[in-house]
């Protein structure tokens, strides 16, 4: 009647990630958006310090 023993069940292995190559856009990209991150948290801290030009 049953077909499994009973116990605790042995998750399955995950399938291993490929190690993807970034192209020439990925690398552009990403160099973007730090920039953008960058510029935002500079703004930020600048604004958070009552600078003049922020309001």
């Amino acid at each position: 009647m049953s077909g499994r023993q009973g116990g605790k069940l042995k998750p399955l292995k995950a399938a291993k990630k490929e190690k993807k190559e970034e192209d020439e856009e990925d690398i552009a990209r990403k160099q973007k958006t730090k920039a953008e991150d960058d510029q935002l948290k500079a703004a930020r801290e600048k604004a958070l310090k009552g600078e003049p030009g922020y309001h």
